[in-house]
């Protein structure tokens, strides 16, 4: 065959691309299992992250197994159920897309249950919309349901040094001890402020400064996230309370 012809190219071309593809397959199948088990260590890191205790990638499993208590799968209405399914598994944007398609009646949402030192804490995820694209994160609550003890948030691609401040710890600091129920007992979920909030304010936190959108958008997602867990918290208090007046 002429190597200076159209037809060697052609087909030479065709070869080199079924090549690479294969081999592109290939790769992807073998490190498919890597990748995975990156993505669970990092999301176990993230959940220790916010109560405080730091861990590298190859001692995320042994600490987070070490602390956890109890992992809740809860339905819409703040039961929780039995699913095959862990806690852990969950893919709360899957979850949260069933809103869309009629079907939130069906959501599930994971709780982690951790015992860090004698002291009970209630982990969730929350999940929203930056200015660029998604934002994420966990906020642990300490055993009264309703003090913030920490929060660590995550994003996809924020502004770097407006949005993406989101993820540093100078803002997430500012949730510790923040309260996310009123004194009447009323879910209030905590606000991002722009201009700053009142150094007395239990419920809010100051905004980036230039990241308006981003901090608009931490503010919906806790409170749309964590209010799918307030029957969750109002029937925990309820058992608690009458327990103690036994």
């Amino acid at each position: 065959m002429n190597k200076n012809s159209n037809r060697f190219t052609i087909i030479f071309a065709s070869v080199m691309v079924v090549v690479v593809a294969v081999l592109l397959s290939l790769a992807a199948i073998g490190l498919g299992p890597y990748q995975a088990q990156n993505a669970r260590r990092e999301k176990m890191q993230n959940i220790l992250g916010s109560i405080g205790i730091k861990s590298k990638a190859e001692e995320a499993e042994k600490l987070f197994n070490q602390y956890m208590k109890e992992q809740v799968v809860l339905n819409k209405r703040g039961e929780p159920v039995n699913e095959a399914i862990s806690a852990f598994d969950i893919d709360l944007k899957k979850e949260l897309d069933k809103a869309k398609t009629g079907d939130e009646n069906k959501q599930l949402f994971p709780l982690f249950v951790f015992n860090k030192n004698g002291t009970l804490y209630y982990i969730m995820p929350v999940r929203g919309k930056g200015l660029w694209g998604p934002i994420w994160g966990y906020i642990a609550l300490e055993g009264n349901m309703n003090t913030i003890s920490g929060v660590s948030f995550g994003h996809k691609g924020e502004t770097p040094g407006l949005g993406a401040e989101i993820a540093d710890e100078p803002f997430q600091k500012q949730f510790l001890q923040k309260e996310i129920f009123d004194k009447a007992g009323n879910f209030v979920s905590i606000k991002v402020i722009k201009g700053g909030a009142a150094p007395d304010d239990l419920h809010g936190v100051d905004a980036i400064s230039g990241g308006t959108i981003t901090s608009n958008g931490v503010t919906e997602m806790i409170k749309r996230t964590l209010a799918s867990y307030i029957p969750y918290f109002k029937a925990m208090e309820k058992k608690t309370d009458t327990s103690s007046s036994r």
